[in-house]
């Protein structure tokens, strides 16, 4: 797996990727087991101004991936906020976090359907081309996806970062090390990408 991002030929400001088939159903798999850690969306039922006026929760999640997905709004990463950053926090948390899990629901299934779209061109894979707004989606995703392994690696600084680089090759986190690195390179390669 080493494919990376590169300015599209054919789509003004997109990215362009040639993946083998095994990494479209790694990213697949990742990215719906985030989806399904996100939550579902609003019934498809569901009156669409009572969507607009729901409020969302006031407690941070307790899972801790959930947590660096949903941080709160007014307390520092490992600061403990004090009565008034909780009360904010809560505040804010209610009316933005429902928004906030629509657009990454909304990103991560772009990815998938852009992923489902593929037609291997070989047994090689196929090229995948994102517009720019596609670009963008991916972006949020394969950051939520870091942050998400991240989580579940307990990463929170380079240090940490270094520290996987030495894991044995029996470490049961191996194959999340090895995706949390390749997402890594996915994600710059993108912002690379776009930047030129």
């Amino acid at each position: 797996m080493a494919a990376y991002f590169d300015p599209s030929p054919t789509v003004p400001g997109g990215a362009a990727i040639a993946l083998e088939e095994v990494e479209v159903s790694i990213l697949r798999s990742l990215v719906v087991q985030l989806l399904e850690l996100i939550g579902p969306g609003p019934a498809e039922d569901e009156d669409p101004l009572a969507e607009l006026f729901a409020e969302g929760p006031s407690e941070a999640p307790s899972d801790p991936a959930l947590a660096r997905l949903f941080p709160d709004a007014y307390a520092g990463p490992g600061q403990r906020p004090d009565a008034e950053a909780e009360a904010l926090s809560a505040e804010f948390r209610r009316f933005t976090e429902n928004d906030l899990r629509a657009r990454k629901r909304d990103d991560g299934l772009a990815v998938v359907r852009s992923l489902d779209s593929l037609v291997p061109d070989s047994s090689a894979g196929a090229v995948l081309t994102l517009t720019p707004e596609q670009s963008r989606q991916w972006l949020g995703t394969l950051n939520d996806l870091r942050l998400t392994l991240a989580s579940r690696l307990h990463v929170s600084s380079e240090d940490d970062t270094a520290t996987l680089y030495e894991l044995d090759d029996e470490d049961p986190r191996k194959p999340l090390v090895m995706a949390y690195l390749w997402l890594g390179g996915l994600q710059e390669s993108l912002v690379e990408t776009l930047a030129v």
